[in-house]
């Protein structure tokens, strides 16, 4: 696997309260994350580095998955321990009260990658299918969407287009969505914050994964476009392909 990730407070944010990452287990397996943390709520960014953190330190422990449903399985039980913690922590902090922060991540093997999120932070694919998004959006607007209330094309300029109807860290329980993928030599995912993807159109991420460019450079330019677009929120980009080579950045 070839994997880079950047995080960028943006143009108009004073502070960064997305966090990303991507580790490796001892068996080789990679874990790809990315948490934005609430805007509007206090310490957004402390849920999210928590939410990172734990996982990091979780998935570093990891015995090597066989099948998915061992991936999804994991999947399920840590991100439930992870929410336990962050609420717990949101409850302990009175400054931290109401804090919370979207998911999206993927595990990524040599047989299959294994995606969830909670939340409005989204998972791509491109392949020889091309590019498509791996993850529904839960948010109020998308329910509209779904319900057949107002267009795709309405969602983009709602007022409440901004609320999230599942985050980590806001109740003592949470609901995710897990999907398994085949994924496969020259296949790239991509998971980003909602500061790329209100930003830049899904042709335009098709356009800059496609080139012959290295991962840095591609992750590089996703982050400006998303920024000569107003950048009125903080942008992270997370992409991993799966090349013969192991490299990692």
């Amino acid at each position: 696997m070839k994997t880079v990730y950047f995080t960028d407070k943006g143009k108009v944010r004073q502070l960064n309260e997305d966090s990303a990452g991507v580790f490796v287990n001892q068996h080789g397996d990679h874990l790809a994350v990315v948490a934005d943390g609430m805007g509007g709520h206090r310490a957004g960014d402390v849920a999210s580095e928590l939410t990172i953190s734990i996982l990091k330190d979780l998935w570093e422990k990891t015995e090597k998955f066989h099948t998915a449903d061992e991936a999804e399985n994991w999947l399920k039980s840590t991100i439930n321990e992870v929410n336990k913690e962050v609420y717990t922590y949101s409850q302990s902090n009175s400054e931290c009260e109401g804090m919370g922060t979207t998911l999206v991540g993927a595990i990524c093997t040599s047989l299959f990658a294994t995606i969830v999120n909670i939340g409005d932070s989204r998972g791509y694919i491109l392949n020889e299918n091309g590019f498509h998004q791996l993850t529904e959006d839960h948010t109020l607007v998308n329910e509209l969407v779904r319900s057949g209330e107002i267009s795709k094309e309405d969602a983009e300029h709602h007022p409440r287009k901004n609320v999230i109807l599942r985050a980590i860290g806001t109740e003592a329980s949470i609901t995710m969505d897990i999907k398994t993928i085949m994924f496969e030599e020259e296949d790239v995912i991509l998971l980003c914050s909602d500061g790329l993807s209100n930003k830049v159109s899904e042709k335009e991420m098709k356009e800059v994964l496609a080139k012959d460019h290295s991962l840095e450079n591609k992750g590089e330019s996703l982050v400006h476009l998303a920024n000569e677009y107003g950048g009125e929120d903080n942008i992270t980009v997370v992409i991993v392909e799966f090349a013969a080579e192991t490299e990692s950045g």
